[in-house]
């Protein structure tokens, strides 16, 4: 090893107390009982019992890297969010990428959906979008959120992983087939997080500079291409490398090879959302690229990964309720519901102060009034008020932030069923398009036999009532699907169909 002229540092406490003995505990004697007074035995032991913190309920395992976000088309007849107010704008951002439904142990390979986290550090605070690889999710009313999760962890008396208990909640939720299918395809077992597209996913809206509103959806293009692992080979993956993916994602920053995304919204105005023929607000749907087209917005590079994965990735937290001026809310249920729980999750997972932590931290101006709390590591205030109105600080609201009025359709508060409206019931038309329309030969061969092969799995008592429920959702997206699937499942498939036309 090559000597070099680096000075050394001095070993110390947490405290900065220097010390000598690293290794040797202070005992009685060679072989005598430790004295109680070696503190630097209780202050490792002490520490290393409380390093790990609460993994993520959803999302634990995952990587990330900083970047950049550069603004290359004028979007400001739609939004007066600064970040977008003039071409050539740069903000720094950090991505996280993850598994949603996997422990930190699992395998970066699990047929899975993909988080794609972005926060972005702006002049107008901390803007967090927080999305998948997909634009649809498996359900579109948050209470459904922590049922569904628990049918993707582990089963209560076995402590093991259900199919049986994955595709009862799925077939007995239709909305689920459009991310089901997305899924089952090979676009649910990406190459790497860099060979993928990023979704926004929920409905957000945009405030221009005269206070006008539109529906909005963020989509993020890979320019390295569409890359996916078939069934069998992210099989192998996961016995050859666990962490494929965060060791492509880290290779590819240190070899300067910074992955790049295209930033594209689309648009739809309130009076388009009126009378779109599908809850524009619904996750479980998409708005068609031939109505709404994808408008060009910037591009997003990554090109530093954290010195620390600790520190910055594991800390990492991101809200839906952290949003700019200009960038607000919609009716998206799903939406609304995640704005109270990820911060919520943070507030658990890291303390009341966690962003205050240099990853979650805003870099410029933050003013509030709020205090105490574990681990707040700033002034606190200094001497500052801690109440408002008062007659002593400076710090008041602006009113050129405030958001212009949502005029409501209804005032009329009810626990509304899931089919209420039009095309709430439409669970299949999208999903079937995907199939018929988007999908290759290749893709559709794919899709069956991993649908089989997932399918196969179900098992108990209820075995046959959850397939063929299940089975009937394939059929009502598309018939040939539904017959391939009852056949790879080793079921008559006419009588499948008849047993779909007596239930539908």
């Amino acid at each position: 090893m090559e000597e070099t002229n680096k000075p050394t540092r001095k070993l110390t406490t947490a405290s900065g107390r220097p010390y000598a003995e690293h290794e040797n505990s202070q005992s009685v004697g060679r072989r005598g009982p430790l004295l109680l007074q070696d503190f630097v035995l209780h202050e490792k032991m002490a520490h290393f019992n409380r390093e790990r913190i609460p993994e993520r309920v959803v999302h634990a395992k995952g990587t990330g890297a900083y970047g950049t976000l550069t603004i290359t088309h004028d979007i400001s007849k739609y939004t007066k969010a600064k970040i977008f107010n003039q071409i050539g704008n740069t903000c720094k951002m950090f991505l996280r990428f993850s598994t949603v439904g996997g422990e930190k142990g699992s395998a970066d390979s699990e047929r899975d959906p993909r988080g794609f986290a972005l926060k972005f550090y702006t002049e107008d605070g901390n803007w967090d979008l927080v999305g998948n690889n997909t634009p649809v999710f498996f359900i579109k009313d948050p209470k459904k959120f922590s049922d569904f999760i628990h049918t993707q962890k582990r089963e209560p008396r076995t402590n093991l992983k259900s199919p049986t208990m994955m595709w009862d909640f799925w077939s007995l939720n239709p909305e689920s087939l459009h991310q089901v299918m997305i899924l089952m395809s090979d676009r649910g077992t990406p190459f790497s997080y860099r060979h993928m597209d990023g979704f926004g996913s929920h409905t957000y809206s945009m405030i221009n500079a005269d206070n006008e509103r539109v529906w909005v959806k963020f989509h993020f293009k890979t320019q390295q291409g569409i890359k996916n692992f078939t069934g069998p080979e992210a099989d192998a993956m996961r016995t050859q490398d666990m962490d494929h993916s965060q060791r492509d994602l880290v290779e590819a920053i240190d070899n300067k090879q910074f992955p790049k995304w295209t930033m594209k919204i689309q648009v739809m105005t309130e009076e388009e959302a009126k009378t779109f023929r599908w809850n524009p607000f619904d996750l479980s749907k998409i708005w068609p690229h031939g109505e709404f087209p994808l408008i060009e917005v910037g591009e997003i590079e990554l090109n530093q990964i954290p010195r620390n994965y600790f520190a910055h990735v594991e800390q990492a937290a991101f809200a839906p309720s952290n949003l700019v001026d200009g960038i607000g809310f919609s009716p998206d249920k799903m939406l609304q519901g995640r704005i109270l729980s990820y911060a919520d999750a943070h507030r658990h997972r890291l303390g009341v102060n966690y962003e205050q932590i240099p990853v979650n931290a805003c870099p410029f101006m933050v003013n509030n009034y709020h205090r105490d709390g574990q681990m707040r590591v700033d002034d606190n205030g200094n001497e500052e008020p801690n109440y408002y109105p008062n007659s002593f600080g400076d710090v008041i609201p602006d009113e050129s932030y405030k958001e212009p009025a949502w005029e409501l359709e209804s005032n009329v508060a009810d626990w509304f069923d899931r089919n209420e409206g039009p095309g709430d019931n439409d669970h299949y038309t999208q999903p079937g398009d995907l199939y018929r329309k988007v999908m290759s030969d290749a893709d559709r061969k794919n899709l069956i036999s991993n649908i089989v092969g997932a399918m196969s799995g179900i098992s108990g008592p209820r075995k046959d009532q959850i397939i063929n429920l299940q089975l009937c959702h394939w059929f009502r997206a598309d018939i040939g699907l539904g017959m391939a699937i009852a056949s790879g499942l080793g079921i008559d498939a006419s009588q499948a169909m008849q047993q779909q036309k007596h239930q539908a």
